[in-house]
């Protein structure tokens, strides 16, 4: 029997087909546009998520041949909000993880220490893209939307609440931001320091490990072509399914995501709630009762795409990898803050005004030191993630559209000086839903025993000595650059206020 499950992430579509034994058959991408309707919003139609997500279900179901499926599982991107009714549809677009029109909340709570106590009890730094903003930002402004709303959800929810019928979160989509991520349930305490008690009654039931999965309607198993009944499995969100289809499952194991967002995580046994608050810390209950320490930027796949746009390249990370390649390592001195989200970033650090630069800019640079800047500071921001995590790693696993290019995971070992291994499946996430999909539903034991069964290695590179070295000392450069530069951010986010307002004003 076949296995089909779903990845949908936030720019991109992904259903996968594999053979009984695991093996990938086929693989379904499907485009989804995020809108912009104004400055700093990012929001995608519910609906349009669902045809997408349909249409792919369907096309993979005739490249099985008609084979009987014996699971579908769903992962998703993560955080945003995604309302519905009492009836389970949307009042209105889904406002995504990458949304800033909440910025200004945020900063009024971290200047008034919310932010620090919440994580003293949730092990995550909140940002624009959270329920708590965007629910505070929703009272404020659309109030009559939340009155029609009965539960916010979380796109892999809307996804399993369309197949099945029924409503609820995953563990890991409902660590943050309202999670005692000790206790692993909702905390009446956040929810009062974040003067957000009157919305308890949005937040959907959490399904643990023993109530992930649920039979596939009969009205959407017709649309399909599948049997009513068919096991559907709610897996983690997609930065912990990723993590688990490349291979990480056991404690201090690594992975990085290229993707819309650039998400560096790692595994740990316990949440860490003292020291500096950064990141997420994400529940795993397939993996053990253990955690994912992740670091999701703001910026990241987006960036490579302005990159091939504005080099006049295809907008493949490849191509902008081999035009990098024509420079030396370090640029001829050019520094890049990839901080190119006008939301601003949320990892390692947390600033809505943070924004990216070329540093060291002279007329001698050329597109070839541009390609070869932007590549490093990403790559550089990924080994900042590392140290904020506190485990140093063994090795580095990879996935996501950006591992495609051998010469950016050939920068990204020698930038982070460990090896970095890239994972076989074309697509890490479906793989990590196939896994907790057979642990779900009785195939496998545990998601380590599914992931030494199933997921291969690709392509290992190991650092040079030499560039590892100099990009040591060129990490110190960029945190030097960076926070000489953060001076400026406030002023320049004053400066575009000030624009908008005269623009509109005219």
């Amino acid at each position: 029997m076949a296995v089909v499950c779903v990845d949908a992430g936030t720019t991109m579509i992904k259903v996968v087909g594999y053979a009984d034994g695991g093996a990938e058959r086929a693989v379904v991408r499907r485009p989804t546009e995020v809108r912009r309707p104004a400055p700093g919003h990012a929001e995608q139609d519910m609906d349009e998520v669902w045809r997408a997500v349909a249409s792919g279900l369907r096309e993979v179901r005739g490249l099985l041949g008609g084979e009987p499926v014996s699971y579908l599982a769903v992962t998703a991107q993560g955080d945003g909000c995604w309302p519905v009714d009492a009836a389970g549809r949307p009042t209105g677009p889904a406002i995504l993880w990458n949304d800033g029109r909440a910025a200004a909340t945020v900063e009024r709570w971290a200047a008034a220490g919310v932010l620090d106590a919440a994580f003293r009890t949730n092990g995550s730094l909140s940002f624009a893209g959270v329920p708590t903003a965007i629910l505070t930002w929703l009272r404020a402004r659309d109030p009559d939307r939340l009155a029609r709303s009965a539960t916010v959800l979380t796109c892999g929810g809307w996804i399993f609440a369309r197949l099945t019928g029924e409503i609820g979160v995953d563990e890991s989509d409902a660590s943050v931001p309202f999670m005692d991520i000790a206790a692993r349930e909702y905390s009446d305490d956040l929810l009062r320091l974040y003067d957000l008690e009157w919305a308890r009654p949005l937040l959907p039931d959490v399904r643990s490990d023993d109530r992930r999965v649920a039979g596939l309607t009969a009205g959407v198993a017709d649309e399909l072509g599948l049997p009513a009944g068919t096991p559907v499995v709610l897996a983690p969100y997609d930065i912990a399914s990723t993590a688990f289809g490349a291979g990480a499952t056991e404690t201090g194991q690594a992975c990085v995501i290229l993707g819309t967002t650039l998400c560096t995580e790692t595994i740990i046994d316990a949440p860490v709630l003292d020291g500096e608050p950064s990141g997420l810390t994400v529940a795993l209950g397939l993996a053990g009762g253990r955690y994912l320490r992740a670091f999701p930027t703001l910026a990241g796949g987006q960036v490579v795409d302005w990159a091939c746009r504005l080099l006049g390249l295809d907008g493949d990370p490849a191509g902008l990898a081999e035009l990098a390649g024509r420079a030396e390592a370090g640029a001829d001195g050019l520094i890049f803050l990839p901080y190119l989200s006008p939301a601003g970033e949320r990892a390692p650090f947390l600033d809505p005004k943070a924004r990216g630069a070329f540093h060291g800019l002279t007329v001698e640079h050329e597109r070839p030191h541009l390609a070869r800047a932007v590549l490093e500071g990403l790559t550089l921001v990924v080994r900042d993630c590392l140290a904020a995590a506190g485990t140093p790693p063994t090795e580095l696993r990879v996935s996501g559209g950006g591992s495609a290019s051998p010469a950016w995971l050939r920068l990204m070992a020698d930038v982070t000086g460990v090896p970095v291994v890239r994972t076989a499946d074309a697509e890490a996430g479906a793989r990590g839903a196939f896994l907790v999909g057979a642990v779900a539903t009785g195939r496998a034991a545990t998601i380590g025993e599914a992931a030494r069964a199933h997921v291969r290695a690709g392509d290992t590179h190991l650092p040079d000595p030499v560039r590892a070295d100099r990009y040591t000392r060129m990490y110190q450069t960029f945190l030097d650059v960076r926070a000489a530069a953060s001076a400026t951010w406030p002023i320049l986010a004053g400066a575009r206020d000030r624009e908008r307002t005269d623009g509109g004003n005219r």
